[in-house]
């Protein structure tokens, strides 16, 4: 009988058939060989039949581009003793960030296998194996000259990090409460009580115990203990740390619903740079029906540190959607985004209010179309921050800017969601725009089921018309939690991974089926950043008031996008319907705009040909941040007639030096002259001036 199905296979990664016999192969976008491995040749869908008599078999391959980089299932593994097992598999992406498995056998493997043994499994991943009690390893997977590291720890050792001896030169702090912290007889000496009053507000309350000074932490951990003695009223244990790029991880215990002691643990996420420092333990309380008062005792804080090993750095990665020499103000049609301002009512001449406002300012001198705010524009949901929300819209605003309002986590924080509706109508919008469908949802709890299951029928169904209207030529889905995180701590994105990965299904089926265009727009992880999935480009927008969550040369600043968009036209949508796994639609770029004080380029005074230099530009945010001049914030980059920007194929007699942004680098080609180099940001310029001069002679031996 005949057999169908699908999968994915990389040119890098052939496809083993596991039918025995000897049946006659077919196969279209390459070969298969007589042991039933196919072999792919070029991108595409392919089709492979196998035949031995009557029987016949066939099933459906995609092929994908070539192959741009591998990367592992997980970020790390850690194994308590010798004998136990992990597992891990490996993953490639073509330029697209279309995705398939790596075949284990087409893997070249490095590592200690006096520590390891790593082996296939019949589900095509791999098994890594403890051979001691302890030790630290890095496994490193090859395909042709594409590699990922991964990194594996075997044993951990308690060091102690808090004993609570000081618990008198701790200090207390709140967000919407009121309490104390105390000396208390400890689970072993001394202990530190913590009191608190969570009955003052509906909204998200928090009680802090900060040390005398942030505790830093020996050793890489792979989680933090301490013994907790609470009273069963389920407040959320938390400890906040730093690490050594100064992002900030919030580890989550369980709820504490149990009386008297018990021992937690706090995992801390992949991707953590060490060392690492403790800043602070809490708890909070998230359901505005549950007030009351209560206190936790708290003692005995180690680090589970397993031995160290160090892997290398990733690169930041920054799709090409984002600009990142020009402007989008050449587009046919332009819209802004801002996010995460997070002011509120009874504070309304804060720092906050002040960078929405200049937020709204910026936005409103661009001139775009019109404005989507995704999310967390106020810190709470009460009457009075969205009566300021709107006051601070019209006056900054003031009508000439078209503007709409996709609710966040806060805009339920401490009260229901019909105060938001009340004030700015509808959580979900579907609305066109010169050939673009925008469609808003609503993730206010975190998902969008928990907005209403009417939500995910609507994504389908608005993509379903999209897809059978010639007047629509892309699709753009805004909402506030995105599918994937990019931040080490993975914790700002949507909770419900299968709901993330339907969502990132549906855009890809949309764009690949119809060679329409797709856009996601995210905020809530308080970094600016962009991807893309199976041929979508995801971006997420920073914030425009509250403190940024990642260093600042990761996406961690201030500020707003703008999107310039191309419209894409029947015939450009049914090119790109015909080869799916192309570029697709170029139709939309975006510009991250970075609130900008201060700016400077960083160039030497002479450039002598034949000795390229780099050059640098940096701005200055409020506060004193400074965000260097390179992905993801957008620059446009420009200088004098005799400099020429960019590679070296543009270069003219004329030219006396060139710049090339992407790389940075200012190379000289004819001594004796004065060039110009300025770059702007978000409408502030800067600009450095330089002399080439001769190259330097060797002296004669």
């Amino acid at each position: 009988g005949q057999r169908r199905g699908h999968r994915r296979v990389s040119r890098r990664s052939p496809v083993r058939s596991t039918r025995r016999g000897e049946p006659r192969w077919h196969a279209t976008h390459g070969r298969v060989d007589g042991d039933g491995v196919f072999r792919a040749a070029v991108p595409g869908r392919s089709t492979v039949t196998a035949a031995r008599g009557r029987a016949r078999g066939t099933i459906e391959l995609t092929v994908l581009g070539p192959l741009a980089r591998i990367d592992g299932t997980v970020d790390r593994v850690g194994l308590d003793r010798a004998g136990d097992s992990g597992l891990f598999g490996v993953v490639g992406f073509d330029a697209e960030g279309n995705t398939a498995p790596i075949e284990p056998a087409d893997l070249k493997l490095e590592y200690d296998s006096e520590l390891l043994s790593v082996t296939p499994t019949a589900d095509g991943n791999l098994s890594v194996k403890a051979l001691a009690a302890t030790g630290s390893a890095l496994v490193t997977a090859r395909v042709g000259n594409r590699s990922t590291v991964l990194p594996v720890t075997v044993g951990l050792t308690d060091v102690p990090v808090a004993g609570f001896d000081d618990a008198a030169s701790w200090k207390f702090s709140q967000a919407r409460a009121s309490g104390a912290v105390a000396p208390a007889e400890g689970h072993t000496g001394g202990g530190l009580r913590m009191s608190y009053d969570f009955s003052q507000s509906t909204g998200t309350r928090a009680a802090y115990a900060d040390p005398p000074a942030w505790i830093d932490v020996p050793g890489q951990p792979q989680a933090f203990g301490m013994w907790i003695k609470a009273n069963g009223t389920g407040e959320w244990p938390s400890l906040h740390l730093h690490d050594a790029q100064d992002t900030q991880f919030v580890l989550r215990g369980p709820y504490l619903d149990w009386t008297g002691w018990k021992y937690v643990e706090f995992a801390v996420p992949p991707g953590v740079q060490y060392p690492v420092r403790v800043r602070r333990f809490y708890v909070a309380e998230t359901d505005p029906a549950k007030q009351y008062r209560s206190e936790v005792v708290i003692d005995d804080l180690v680090a589970r540190v397993p031995p160290d090993v160090q892997a290398p750095p990733e690169p930041n990665r920054t799709d090409r959607v984002v600009v990142r020499d020009g402007t989008v103000d050449g587009a046919p049609w332009r819209f802004a985004v801002l996010s995460d301002a997070q002011f509120v009512a009874a504070n309304p001449d804060s720092d906050l209010v002040a960078q929405a406002r200049r937020t709204l300012r910026e936005v409103r001198a661009a001139r775009p179309d019109f404005l989507i705010i995704n999310g967390d524009f106020v810190d709470t949901a009460y009457p009075a921050d969205f009566a300021l929300a709107k006051r601070i819209l019209d006056e900054e605003l003031g009508g000439e800017v078209p503007y709409h309002y996709v609710p966040g986590n806060h805009e339920i924080m401490g009260a229901p969601i019909d105060n938001f509706r009340s004030v700015f109508g509808d959580t979900s919008r579907v609305f066109d725009h010169r050939g673009t469908r925008f469609l808003t949802l609503s993730t206010a709890t975190g998902s969008l089921r928990g907005g209403g299951f009417d939500q995910v029928e609507l994504l389908r169904r608005t993509l379903d018309q999209a897809a059978a209207d010639r007047s629509v030529g892309s699709v753009a889905v805004f909402f506030h939690h995105p599918p994937r995180d990019p931040s080490p701590a993975k914790a700002s994105q949507l909770g419900d991974r299968k709901e993330a990965a339907l969502v990132e299904q549906w855009l890809a089926d949309f764009q690949h089926r119809t060679g329409k265009g797709a856009l996601m727009v995210n905020g809530h992880v308080g970094t600016f950043h962009a991807d893309r999935v199976d041929g979508v480009p995801y971006v997420i927008n920073g914030n425009s008031g509250k403190d940024p969550s990642t260093p600042a040369a990761l996406g961690g600043f201030t500020g707003w996008t703008e999107f310039g968009v191309d419209p894409v036209t029947p015939g450009e949508a049914e090119r790109a319907r015909r080869d799916p796994l192309a570029e697709g639609p170029r139709w939309v770029a975006a510009e991250m705009h970075a609130h900008v004080d201060r700016l400077a380029v960083n160039a030497p005074a002479e450039v002598r040909r034949g000795a390229p230099v780099d050059v640098t530009a940096t701005l200055t945010q409020p506060g004193g941040r400074q965000v260097p001049v390179a992905a993801p914030v957008s620059a446009d980059w420009s200088g004098s007639p005799n400099l020429h920007i960019g590679g070296a194929a543009g270069v003219r007699p004329w030219h006396a030096a060139r710049f090339d942004p992407a790389t940075g680098t200012l190379t000289a080609l004819r001594p004796g002259a004065q060039v110009r180099l300025t770059v702007t940001v978000n409408g502030v310029k800067a600009e450095a001036q330089v002399t080439t001069v001769a190259t330097v002679r060797t002296p004669a031996a």
